[in-house]
């Protein structure tokens, strides 16, 4: 069977839509597509706009964004009438989101930076809302994501910018769709591409089926209308099918019935995103009187808050006491976010019943955020009885069933029993087979040895207190940490979390980590915070991870419990990170410093956070990918904080990574079972060592299949061949990065040695380097939208840096032979590391004229700084010179780049010239003064350490 090309997909894709009830119109260009707007304005808005009122429409229009006009898209523009009056056009039905005009073209031609034809646009009143990319099959899907990035960087703004008004994506090859929000390039990644589902979670991936469920014209302009979320960072973000039937789900209870019910939603895939989205529908449903969101910590209060208020800036009024609860169930305000005991407080206290007695005839409905924590007591009781006609629903990823179950006063409670039914579920097998969350690699370390002896005892047998405490077990845990932790986060890029059984023994660990340091064993960042009350036992908590809730302890009086020493410790580890970051925390400011350590941590500034139980729940991080475990966990417990791990965020991270230095085998096989399904192990932790091994010897051969040696790249004649390499050679790299991380990991293993490997890497470096020039010149190339996934490649800690350290060990050897092998190295280095690769002529000049002027090597540093700071001047004089720039204006460009991170616009550029070309010529020139400024930061400023 021959591959369908893209023209059948494309013919039939607009024919199916002609069939959902779209209208076929045929627009070549802008003026096509704005005689075509006015037209579907005016049918929408049942009215005539005269040429000078259509104009003002236009104008408006073209102002904006991609985010400020998502913004126009659902407010009403205003213009002056002929006749005097105001005039008001609707863009888009909102309330009524099927009374719209649906239409659907194709290959609009649109001229910017490059001349682009589009593959189908969706119009919805006239303004191309939604954007349809098709590919052939065969081809990747991720080549149909970087055409759209192309054509957004190169003509979607051009003319009035009314591409820039598109809210969707779709992108396929016919066996493949996914969707998702436009938004800049930058804010672009294809993580945040995605399938949709059936209510199951049954991915539909065929075009046809996909087109006739989700393009349906009513379903997309719901999904446009009310699904998607303008987050304050000035971005827009599409809920996925889970996040969809959860809120549809919860939506339609509570408009027909009065009924409770939960959603079990896995940690990690986006929780907080669907109740925000389900309680701002809520709000607008006439019958509700009030929506309540409930935390049950201060730390999730203010996290939840903060990202509450990233989607809509100021719906979240949060309350800091009770009185202003109180204030706020008592006014106007219809959403709330709180916490259970202030809630708890308000309607417990007879001086606030008054103000809250109406309460108990209105319908409010109560949302609570991870619905196993603090429901199991009197308080959920309290609050059931106080609201007569309240409605409540439950968010957890993992719910309370008999299994997991702890006994209280009122017995052994599951969530059904609290919430009644689940009205939706997603599970965790559900995420890894979306990629909405990692798979885990779990490794079982047994590091305890008997004295004299030097074979360890096996993780099974280690289950006495003594043997757990032993000061050489400990040691040989942190040895292992300082060992491969590198590794485990590939060079530092990400970050970890080491989770202990008590206080007494996270002290002894931080000693461990701090006289390691001292003896300068190690440089890792080590930080740490628990709380200083009675340590509480928890192996019969079956899974709970109690939460330290400092507010509480702190007005217990001291006497009651032995923590003065534990106190006074942990102000010793807060002035060790006071020195560590200049800061100035004490104990007295928990709160503040328990903030501070948590942003340190998201921001990797921190690589090993030592904690009972602090953080392992409710903790998101995307640049976490580690936990060691070296306490007892169970059943939800386990499964939340392994789940710390586990955010999706490039191609490096491919799983979370953790740890056990206790044997949780059998605590994770339950975990998994309890929370999934007893097949679901396999799909949720990583396969064995020794299947990446072979899964890399069979990439081996297909790379040496197409190039036998590493020189026989050179010999690919055409595009195709190139692309075949390039997708193979990826695939092994892939494969490296998951093999990276195996404490076992050896190339001895491995069918490449590591310097082949190298040499392979120089070559597709090679290939990517060639189609990034030829791309400058737009010219069509199979290869310009491959993803060569070079983040595969990148390794932070090999800068300029490191490369100084190795011409230190250069400058101090003697022997000629030696210093030509060192000089090899470093070339080899320079060659390999893409980030270094723009340095290498620089760095080789400075090894032959200057390095061998230094008499000194602890003087190197300082002589490659002027040596640098020489031709980085000499560089950016030579570029006003060849472009005939104003030098003072373009120094003053490239500072303020490298300050805003924004790069030049156009007519900043423009500026800088000291002849301006012609309007013909501006594009070019200033793309071409760009790319030399991009070039020159590449050289001079990125990777410099």
């Amino acid at each position: 069977m021959t591959k369908q090309p893209e023209y059948i997909l494309e013919e039939n894709l607009v024919s199916q839509l002609q069939e959902l009830g779209y209208s076929k119109v045929v627009i070549k260009d802008e003026a096509d597509l704005i005689g075509n707007l006015k037209a579907q304005l005016e049918k929408h808005n049942k009215t005539f706009y005269s040429d000078n009122e259509f104009k003002q429409i236009l104008n408006q229009l073209s102002k904006g964004n991609i985010y400020e006009k998502a913004k126009i898209l659902r407010d009403r523009i205003t213009y002056n009438k002929d006749n005097g009056k105001t005039g008001y056009v609707e863009l888009i039905n909102q309330i009524h989101w099927c009374k719209n005009q649906y239409q659907v073209t194709h290959q609009i031609t649109m001229e910017g930076k490059y001349k682009n034809r589009y593959d189908v646009t969706i119009l919805i009143n006239g303004l191309p809302l939604v954007q349809i990319e098709l590919k052939r099959r065969g081809l990747e899907l991720k080549e149909a994501f970087n055409q759209t990035n192309r054509y957004e960087r190169h003509s979607f703004s051009s003319g009035k910018g009314l591409f820039q008004f598109i809210q969707l994506f779709v992108i396929s090859n016919g066996v493949n769709t996914k969707y998702y929000a436009n938004n800049p390039v930058k804010a672009r990644s294809f993580k945040q591409t995605f399938y949709w589902a059936d209510v199951n979670n049954k991915i539909i991936t065929q075009l046809s089926e996909f087109s006739k469920l989700f393009l349906e014209p009513c379903h997309l302009s719901k999904m446009i209308t009310k699904y998607i979320v303008l987050n304050t960072s000035n971005t827009l973000m599409v809920l996925r099918p889970y996040q969809y039937y959860a809120t549809e789900a919860i939506v339609e209870r509570v408009k027909t019935s009065n009924k409770f019910g939960y959603i079990w939603h896995t940690t990690g895939s986006g929780k907080t995103l669907t109740s925000f989205k389900t309680a701002q529908i809520l709000t607008n449903l006439e019958d509700v009187h009030k929506v309540v969101f409930v935390v049950d910590r201060k730390d999730l209060d203010y996290q939840t808050i903060k990202e509450f208020n990233s989607f809509s800036e100021g719906s979240i009024d949060a309350t800091n006491n009770t009185s202003a609860l109180v204030k706020q169930l008592s006014d106007d305000t219809k959403l709330i976010v709180t916490t259970i005991q202030k809630l708890n407080t308000a309607i417990s206290k007879p001086k606030h019943f008054a103000k809250m007695e109406y309460l108990q005839k209105e319908k409010v409905v109560f949302i609570f955020d991870e619905c196993h924590r603090s429901q199991f007591g009197e308080t959920h009781n309290r609050i059931k009885a106080f609201f007569g006609k309240s409605q409540m629903f439950g968010f957890t990823g993992t719910p309370i069933f008999a299994d997991n179950s702890v006994k209280n006063a009122l017995g052994k409670r599951t969530t059904k029993d609290l919430f009644e039914e689940c009205l939706h579920k997603y599970v965790i097998t559900d995420a890894i087979r979306d990629r909405n969350v990692l798979k885990f690699s779990i490794e079982y370390m047994n590091t305890v040895k008997l004295k004299d002896d030097v074979v360890d005892i096996k993780v099974e047998d280690i289950n006495t207190a003594e043997v757990l405490e032993a000061p050489e077990r400990l040691d040989n845990n942190v040895d292992f940490i300082i060992d491969n932790h590198s590794r485990k986060t590939h060079n530092k890029r990400f970050t970890s979390i080491f989770c202990v059984q008590n206080v007494k023994t996270l002290i002894k660990y931080y000693d461990i980590f701090k006289e390691k340091k001292d003896n300068e064993n190690h440089d890792l960042k080590v930080a740490t915070i628990f709380s200083y009350q009675a340590n509480q036992l928890d192996e019969d908590a079956n899974g709970f991870i109690p939460d330290e809730d400092y507010e509480d302890f702190l007005s217990e009086p001291e006497s009651l419990y032995d923590t003065k020493h534990t106190r006074e410790r942990l102000d010793e580890f807060i002035d060790d990170y006071n020195k560590m970051f200049k800061t100035n925390y004490s104990s007295n400011e928990f709160y503040s410093y328990y903030k501070d350590i948590g942003k340190r941590v998201k921001n990797r500034q921190v690589d090993v956070l030592l904690v009972v139980n602090m953080f392992l729940t409710g903790f998101d991080s995307k640049l976490l990918n580690t936990i060691y475990v070296d306490k007892n966990l169970k059943y939800h417990g386990l499964i939340q904080a392994y789940s710390r791990t586990n955010r999706i965020l490039d191609e490096v991270k491919s799983q979370g990574n953790v740890v056990c230095f206790r044997n949780l085998k059998d605590a994770t096989d339950e975990a998994i079972t309890l929370f999934s399904n007893k097949e679901a192990i396999e799909e949720i932790i990583l396969q064995p060592y020794e299947d990446y091994i072979e899964d890399f010897n069979e990439a081996v051969e297909r790379v040496k299949a197409i190039t036998p040696t590493f020189e026989s790249v050179n010999d690919l004649v055409s595009e195709a061949e190139e692309l075949e390499f390039v997708k193979a050679f990826r695939e092994l790299m892939r494969v490296k990065n998951v093999l990276n991380t195996f404490t076992e990991f050896s190339y001895d293993d491995l069918g490449m040695d590591e310097q082949t490997f190298e040499n392979y890497k120089s070559k597709y470096l090679d290939l990517y380097e060639t189609i990034k020039s030829e791309s400058q010149k737009e010219k069509v190339s199979i290869l310009n939208d491959i993803d060569f996934e070079l983040e595969l490649i990148r390794r932070d800690e090999i800068n300029v840096t490191y490369i100084l350290s190795l011409l230190a060990k250069l400058s101090d050897t003697k022997k000629p032979q030696e210093q030509e092998k060192q000089k090899k190295q470093i070339s080899d280095i320079l060659e390999s590391e893409i980030q270094l690769r723009s340095k290498k002529e620089l760095i080789e000049k400075f090894i032959e004229e200057n390095l061998p002027l230094v008499t000194d090597s602890d003087l190197i540093p300082d002589a490659f700084e002027d040596f640098w700071t020489i031709e980085k001047k000499s560089a950016i004089v030579n570029l006003s010179k060849e472009e005939n720039l104003d030098f003072k204006k373009l120094v003053d460009l490239v500072s303020n780049y490298l300050f805003t991170e924004k790069e030049p616009l156009r007519d900043e550029v423009i500026s800088v010239m000291n002849e301006r070309p012609s309007l013909k010529e501006r594009a070019k020139s200033s793309n071409r003064i760009i790319t030399k400024i991009n070039d020159f930061i590449e050289t001079f400023i990125n990777g410099m350490g």
